[in-house]
C-alpha cells in the first residue's frame, strides 16, 4: 500500500487554492482565469468541505469577515458584476451552496441533471415523479411565462410573499438552481435592501449548455468532475466525493476506477499521521518516499 506525507498534500493545496504569498487574485479577470483552471470552486469556503473558494484565493486562509468593508469582500462585487455575462456559471449547486463553474465544465453538471431537452415540459415530468416541490414548480412557471424576474417579482407572481412562506420560496429557488433549471442573471434595485437577484431559465439564458450536454454521457461527466476535484485538492477520501457530489457510491467508484486505470490517480493510499485510505493524484506520489 502506498503512503504519502501530509505535508505534500498541504503544500499542493496551498498552491492550488492560491494561498501562497504573492499568489492572491487581484482582478475579476484573474478570478475568471482561476475558475477556468480549477473547473469549479465555491464562492465562500464551506465548513467540512475541502475545496477552493474565491474568498480564500482573494483574502487568504481566514474566516469570511463580518465587516462589509473588509477588502476580501471585493469578491461580492466581482460576482455581481459578472452575473449574466457568460464568463462563468454562478448558482447554488454543490451541497446547495454558492458555486462558480467554468463555462466549458457546465455541460458535465448539466448532463447529470434531470433535464431532458425540452425545458417547456421537462419540469412537469420531474414534478409528476415527485422530484420537484410545488414552490419550485410555481417559480419555474413564473419564469417560463414572464421571462427573467427578480426575487421580489417572483414572490408576487407565485403568491409567496408572506414571511411564513420564506423558507418554502427559498427552498424552491435553491432546488431549481441545484437542478440546473434556473440561475441568477443579474442584480436589481428591488425590495427593502434595494438589492435582489434576477433569475432566468438556464436553457433559455444559456441555450448552448443543453446542446453541449447532449453529447456527454453520465459516466464521462462523473469521471471529468471527479478528476477536476482531485486536481484541486490533491487527495480525498471516498466519503469526501460522496459528500460533495451526492452521487450513489457505485457511480463514484466507477469514476475513480476509470481514472485509476488511466493512471491519473491511485486508490487505497495512506497519508502519514492521518486515518483512512485516500484517493491521490498519481503525480503526488512520485518521489514522495521518505518524506514525513
Amino acid at each position: 500500500m502506498s503512503a504519502l506525507s501530509k505535508q505534500i498534500i498541504e503544500n499542493y493545496r496551498a498552491e492550488s487554492f492560491h494561498m501562497l504569498p504573492g499568489g492572491r487574485l487581484n482582478t475579476p479577470e484573474e478570478a475568471i482565469q482561476y475558475v477556468n483552471e480549477r473547473g469549479f470552486i465555491y464562492f465562500w469556503p464551506i465548513k467540512n468541505v475541502v475545496m477552493p473558494s474565491l474568498w480564500t484565493a482573494v483574502a487568504g486562509d481566514r474566516p469570511v469577515a463580518d465587516a462589509h468593508d473588509d477588502p476580501g469582500h471585493i469578491t461580492w462585487s466581482w460576482k455581481d458584476s459578472l452575473l449574466g455575462e457568460r464568463r462563468w456559471y454562478y448558482a447554488k449547486v454543490l451541497r446547495k451552496k454558492a458555486t462558480i463553474i467554468s463555462m466549458p465544465v457546465v455541460k458535465y453538471f448539466y448532463a447529470l441533471s434531470e433535464n431532458y431537452g425540452a425545458p417547456e415540459s421537462d419540469y412537469l415530468t420531474t414534478y409528476e415523479q415527485g422530484h420537484m416541490t410545488q414552490e419550485a414548480k410555481l417559480i419555474y412557471e413564473a419564469l417560463l411565462d414572464n421571462g427573467p424576474l427578480d426575487t421580489v417579482a417572483l414572490r408576487r407572481k407565485t403568491h409567496l410573499t408572506s414571511r411564513s412562506s420564506d423558507y418554502r420560496f427559498n427552498r424552491g429557488l435553491v432546488e431549481l438552481q441545484q437542478g440546473f433549471k434556473v440561475l441568477p442573471v443579474g442584480v436589481t434595485r428591488s425590495g427593502g435592501w434595494n438589492y435582489a437577484f434576477a433569475y432566468d431559465i438556464v436553457a433559455r439564458h444559456l441555450p448552448e449548455i443543453p446542446e453541449q450536454a447532449r453529447y456527454v454521457g453520465e459516466a464521462q461527466a462523473r469521471k471529468e468532475l471527479v478528476e477536476l476535484y482531485l486536481e484541486s485538492v490533491g487527495a480525498a477520501e471516498f466519503r469526501d466525493l460522496k459528500r460533495l457530489f451526492g452521487w450513489k457510491p457505485k457511480y463514484i467508484q466507477k469514476a475513480v476506477d476509470q481514472l485509476a486505470e488511466a493512471g491519473k490517480l491511485r486508490q487505497a493510499v495512506q497519508i502519514k499521521r492521518k486515518l483512512g485510505e485516500w484517493i491521490v493524484l498519481t503525480r503526488l506520489l512520485d518521489g514522495s518516499s521518505g518524506q514525513g
